[in-house]
């Protein structure tokens, strides 16, 4: 691989990491404080989806999440600012399923949990049996 090839691999790479929203630009919506379209969203995520994944994708899927949540909580901070009052519906339907999400996520958490704390308490149970009481008669 030429110097000049590997130069430019490294500058798309810089360019990407770049590109990507840090620090307060994450609270704004493609940089605007309150969008004038509504881009369509998806729906909430299902305990049934959640269960298939692993902890660290339900801990990655929490931080989008409440970075979402952050997202709309800025969203809203301007609509009670500039005191707009049909912006609400679409709104208060993205934060009913981001709040939806992320309980179920907690739901699911627990289950693991509370599954974990039984297959312990199950394995302690099989590997000390019950040991007979003897009697000492011991004069």
């Amino acid at each position: 691989m030429s110097f000049f090839s590997r130069s430019f691999l490294t500058f798309g790479r810089f360019r990407q990491q770049a590109l990507k929203p840090r620090g307060l630009e994450e609270f704004f919506e493609n940089g605007v404080a309150l969008p004038t379209k509504c881009e369509p969203t998806g729906r909430a995520w299902t305990a049934a989806e959640l269960r298939h994944k692993s902890f660290d994708d339900l801990q990655k899927l929490w931080i989008v999440l409440l970075k979402e949540r952050n997202l709309l909580a800025t969203q809203r901070e301007e609509i009670e600012r500039n005191r707009i009052v049909n912006y609400d519906a679409e709104h208060k339907l993205r934060v009913i399923k981001c709040k939806k999400s992320m309980a179920r996520i907690k739901t699911v958490l627990t289950e693991r949990y509370l599954a974990q704390q039984e297959a312990q308490s199950q394995h302690k149970a099989t590997a000390q049996p019950n040991q007979p009481v003897t009697a000492s008669t011991t004069n």
